[in-house]
């Protein structure tokens, strides 16, 4: 297989369209080429959409990987290492083709910020790989933000009728700064604890018991400790030794809340899965992936990372 340039390998178009017949056509067209070419290929949309595409591909649908992103993809922070990064590091030898639709109608404004900077990343998370990946946006029902933004974090666009076009405003590196926003306050009925090296264990305890007393049980409130595990070591370990734990319920979910003095310096970090053999360097890729949402702010003054989980 010849050497790719960077610039031949990664391909991230955005699709816009504005009906089901749009989307459609033209994500059953990129997929028939994939297979034309032979290329491993995998479709993580909505559900409803998912049954669009089968659909469309009929038996060509055979062999391709369907994943349905409310549920891979409920926290935009796990989509890039467990969906995309999954399926591409499975086939390392060949060009994959994915569709992934990160962003739809129903996400909240909570969630947005981090599906931005889900979408931005990608372009460093597979620069120079041999991967293509098709986003569909919904023109007629996500906000006017939604698309202005997928036109910064893509550098072509397609549009409902297969028109490409190269995209003149496409500066990844802008969106994520710009959704580095500070987190709104907690809850002024917040449970709070301020801890140290000798302080893990008790804080620990402190999250689980009020996570359990405002609703989480199970295997939410197993996640909830591992996630707090996590954090609360990242703290002592990178984050000046300190840290403020801080947890509420909001809108049906249980929020925890780590703060420190510590500053992330790697944009893909808890995004990028670790290498063969590698040790340590998992903690905040795992409260990713048992997490329905992280919401992370960095800057001069510290780190504070923002865990929901539903209740």
């Amino acid at each position: 297989m010849s050497t790719l340039t960077a610039r031949e390998a990664f391909v991230h178009p955005a699709l816009f369209y504005r009906t089901e017949e749009e989307y459609t056509r033209q994500t059953v067209a990129f997929l028939k080429e994939g297979l034309a070419k032979g290329e491993p290929m995998a479709v993580a949309v909505p559900g409803p959409n998912l049954e669009l595409i089968r659909g469309g591909l009929g038996a060509d649908a055979e062999g391709i990987v369907f994943l349905d992103m409310t549920e891979a993809g409920r926290n935009p922070g796990r989509i890039i290492p467990k969906v995309l990064r999954g399926f591409a590091d499975a086939h390392p030898q060949v060009r994959v083709r994915i569709i992934g639709e990160p962003i739809w109608a129903g996400r909240s404004a909570v969630e947005y910020p981090a599906c931005a900077q889900h979408e931005a990343l990608i372009n460093v998370a597979f620069e120079g790989r041999a991967v293509t990946i098709l986003c569909p946006y919904d023109e007629t029902r996500l906000d006017p933000q939604v698309i202005a933004d997928a036109r910064i974090t893509h550098p072509t666009v397609i549009d409902g009728q297969g028109r490409e076009e190269t995209s003149d405003v496409y500066d990844w590196e802008a969106v994520v700064s710009r959704y580095n926003q500070v987190l709104p306050p907690a809850a002024a009925d917040a449970s709070v604890f301020s801890y140290g090296s000798e302080d893990l264990p008790g804080v620990r305890r402190f999250a689980v018991t009020h996570a359990a007393r405002l609703g989480l049980a199970g295997e939410r409130l197993l996640d909830a400790e591992l996630a707090v595990a996590e954090l609360t070591t990242n703290s002592v370990v990178h984050g000046g030794g300190r840290g403020v734990l801080t947890v509420w319920a909001e809108h049906g979910q249980v929020v925890i809340e780590v703060r420190d003095a510590g500053r992330l310096t790697d944009p893909l970090a808890g995004r990028r899965p670790p290498e063969r053999g590698q040790i340590g360097g998992r903690g905040l890729m795992l409260v990713h992936y048992v997490s329905d949402l992280v919401r992370v702010h960095t800057g001069d003054d510290g780190t504070s990372v923002r865990v929901y989980l539903s209740v």
